[in-house]
Parts: structure tokens; sequence; C-alpha cells
């Protein structure tokens, strides 16, 4: 009895099973009321059934571990598994990709590939196809290979770096030559490791009480931001260019706004940014908080423009610019969903996925809340004339508009809660 209530303990804070909340929870339900029957001549047959939805969510608990253990394989191509199956790095940091571009630079024989692997890419249609000759061909996978001996291949960048731009230049460069592919699955930064908790902690600003018996924490994070001198400065870095006309036609200069924008997020304590970008309303006073925590980045100038373009395509410009590009993958990476996580994200942290949201604002695919009352986001742009593409339009339109990994994040910023609470436990052995 005791194993069986120990995998419902999984079951119940570990698994959605097949996605569904409530077809789980009513299972388990049933389940846990089967077995305090008295009538024993049922039990065994009714502690048999539960015991089959017990292993059904150890099951997909299992397959979301190893979902977990190859989207950090990728990410962290250096990572080596013990025998015991845990992974461990096979260097202690990562260089950034700067650092390791000179490092290859001054050694010769990285250096002849690494430029090699550079021309390849350059005349690269698909498989070296556009490379003339069987032997160039065999010349360019050659330093291909070579390379991922190289520091460049598991090389990083930090968000807000110095050369930033030119780090990620490096990255993607490396990237799509040795993953072949121009996906955005996998982000370019470093791994923070921070967690929500570690900044409730630290900001007197957050309450413990749920966020219908508080005051406005949109307005005391704007009070909290202009008592705190690098707050204050950057925020007022952001409001001149994104609140100064520049002509009749245009209302600002959105280029400067965006980075003066990219630098508040970057250069302020995430208490007070986070704060402003993700605080909780009280159910007094939905209204105005939302229209104040929705105007926190300057919507008028960040967020929105004259017309709204495909969201297909206001991807594909991202993609074109550095900046964009990584911002983007690392968002996708962070707050990737996954259906059978009690949090909702694949990653299992909060922190993560919050950090890469921000990062996206002072891009062109700048999100923001819509008009609701509710947590409701999405970049400035729609999935109309997607023609045949639609179902991809309205796949990525999602990952912002009906993100639960998203959604459940900010409402554990604004709640004072993390997703440390919901740690998946182990099974009780049995006795």
């Amino acid at each position: 009895m005791s194993a069986l209530l120990g995998c419902f303990h999984v079951c119940l804070f570990t698994i959605i099973h097949n996605g569904k909340e409530r077809k789980s929870m009513l299972l388990q339900r049933q389940c846990l009321k089967l077995t305090g029957e008295n009538k024993e001549n049922k039990r065994v047959s009714r502690e048999m059934s539960c015991l089959r939805v017990a292993r059904s969510c150890i099951s997909a608990r299992i397959h979301l571990k190893k979902r977990r253990k190859k989207l950090l394989l990728f990410s962290h191509p250096l990572l080596t598994l013990r025998g015991d199956g845990s992974s461990s790095p096979a260097r202690p940091v990562h260089l950034d990709c700067v650092k390791a571009s000179e490092q290859c630079l001054r050694e010769p024989t990285c250096s002849t590939r690494y430029r090699t692997m550079r021309q390849c890419v350059a005349g690269r249609e698909s498989n070296f196809s556009a490379v003339p000759g069987p032997e160039a061909q065999g010349e360019c996978r050659s330093a291909i290979e070579a390379m991922k001996q190289s520091p460049l291949y598991s090389c990083r960048c930090r968000r807000g770096m110095k050369k930033e731009k030119n780090c990620l230049r490096i990255f993607w460069s490396i990237f799509q030559s040795l993953q072949g592919n121009d996906l955005l699955e996998y982000s370019p930064y470093e791994p923070v490791n921070s967690r929500l908790s570690d900044i409730f902690r630290l900001a007197p600003i957050i309450a413990a009480e749920p966020a219908s018996t508080k005051e406005n924490n949109c307005l005391s994070a704007a009070k909290a931001c202009n008592l705190n001198d690098t707050c204050k400065k950057y925020r007022s870095a952001y409001i001149n260019p994104c609140t100064s006309r520049v002509s009749a036609s245009e209302i600002c200069n959105k280029r400067k706004c965006h980075k003066a924008l990219r630098h508040f997020f970057d250069k302020v304590p995430t208490k007070y940014s986070y704060g402003m970008l993700f605080c909780s309303c009280p159910a007094g006073d939905q209204t105005a908080c939302a229209e104040r925590r929705r105007q926190t980045i300057v919507p008028i100038c960040s967020y929105e423009d004259k017309d709204k373009p495909n969201c297909l395509s206001l991807q594909n410009t991202c993609k074109t610019n550095y900046i964009c590009r990584s911002r983007l993958a690392d968002f996708i990476s962070s707050c990737q969903p996954e259906a059978r996580s009690i949090s909702g994200c694949l990653r299992e942290s909060y922190a993560d996925c919050l950090l890469s949201y921000s990062g996206l604002i002072g891009t062109v695919m700048t999100p923001n809340y819509v008009r609701s009352l509710s947590i409701s986001l999405s970049p400035w742009c729609d999935c109309s004339s997607s023609g045949n593409s639609k179902p991809e339009c309205q796949r990525f339109a999602e990952l912002f508009t009906d993100n639960r990994c998203l959604r459940n994040a900010i409402q554990a910023f604004g709640n004072g809660t993390d997703v440390g609470v919901w740690q998946p436990q182990p099974p009780i052995e049995p006795t």
C-alpha cells in the first residue's frame, strides 16, 4: 500500500497524465477513494487498477525526463553521461565565443580549419553541394569535424555583454555549420541557473499573501524603481526616446527606444524590472493596474505600429538580426511548454522563462500584454494572409498567446511562488 501511495504522490506532483489535468486528477481521486474502501473482497482488484494508473504516470514522468536530458545535451554539447546516466560537464566553463574565436585564431591548426569552415559555409546550400568538387567537399566536412574539438564548439554568450552582437555572430556561424540547420530551438546564451526564490528574497515589493489581498503591486513596483538609482537612471533613459516625437509622421525613434529598453532589462536588477513587468493586480483594481503594467514598455512606440505584419514574416525579420534571433531562440528554449509537467515548463524553470521573455523586449519581436484583464501576451503580429502556412503561423503565435509555461511563470512571480515548491519527489520504495 505504501508503494502505491508513493506512486500517486509522484503522479500528483510531477505529471499531468496525457496532458489533461482534469482527467489525471479525476483518476487519482478515484484511485484514492478505492484504496480507502473497507470491503476486503474488492480491495485487491481495485488496488491493481490504481497501480496501472500510477504506472502510466511514472511512465510519462520517465518520458519527460528523457526529453529534458536530450534538450540539455543539445544545448550543452560538451556534457558527457556517466555510467549511471547522469550528466557532468567535460569542461568547467564555456568560453564566450569572442574569446574562443581569438584563442582559435592564435593556434595555426585551429585557425586554418576555422577559416576553411567559414569559406565552406559561405558557399553552402545543402550538404556542401554548392562547393565545387568532391575533394573540396571532403575538406569542408573535415574542417567541420575538426572544429568540434575546438573551444568554439561549446562557446556561449552572455546577455548584455560587451561585443554581444559579435559573440552571437560567431555562435550562429559555428552552430549552423555544425548542426546544419536554421532552427531556433537552442539558446546561444550561457545558462544563468537562477531561481525566482532568489529574486523574492531580495525584493521587498513582493508580498507573500495572494494578489487579491494586496495593494496595487504595479504602482508599488514603479515607486520602488524610482527609489533605486540604477532603475531610475535606466528607466529615464528609455522613457525619453520612447516618448519624444521625431516628426509629424513619426511619434518616436523606435530604434533608440528599443536599444534603451534592452539596456533597461539587461542592466537593472530583476527585482525592480520584473516588479514592473510581471506585477500582479488586486481584484478590486484590475483595469487600471493591468493598463499600468501594459504601459511599462511605452507600447505606443516600442510595440505598436501602423500595420500588423504576419507573425511568420516578423519571425523571418527577427532572424536576420543576431540580437533578435538569439533572444527569440532563448525564449523558445527557456519557455518551451510541456503538458506533462505540473509547472507547465519543459525545463522546470520559471526564472529562465521570465529572463528570456524580458530579453525579447527591445527587438522587432517585442511582446506585450494585449488589452485584457487576463495574462494574455503577443508580439505585434497576427496570422492573417498566411495561406497554407496558417497552421505554422498559429503554432508560432501560440508560443506567446497560449503558452502555459510563460503564463504560469508570470503568475508565480506575481504570487511570490516558485517552481521549486513542485520539485518531483521520488516514489516510496516498496516495504
